[in-house]
């Protein structure tokens, strides 16, 4: 994946926190930033992906829904 410079605007105490990270580690602080907005992305991807439910039942959906047609607009689905 190709690396792309940007600049960045941050406040003066958020920064200090991640240089003395650099610091500590014995990295630079393009390479802690760099850390930071990778986690920060993969959080978003995560969040963006869509969400399925896999249900099971004796009795099929259509069965269900033809027995109470009002079931699934009140979160009700009843297991026999």
């Amino acid at each position: 994946m190709a690396i792309r410079r940007t600049t960045l605007a941050a406040e003066a105490g958020d920064l200090a926190v991640l240089e003395h990270e650099a610091r500590r580690r014995g990295v630079s602080l393009a390479q802690v930033l760099r850390e930071v907005v990778a986690r920060e992305a993969d959080e978003l991807r995560g969040r963006r992906r869509p969400r399925i439910g896999i249900g099971r039942s004796d009795l099929g959906i259509a069965q269900l829904s033809a027995e109470d047609e009002d079931a699934p607009a009140r979160g009700v689905l009843r297991s026999d």
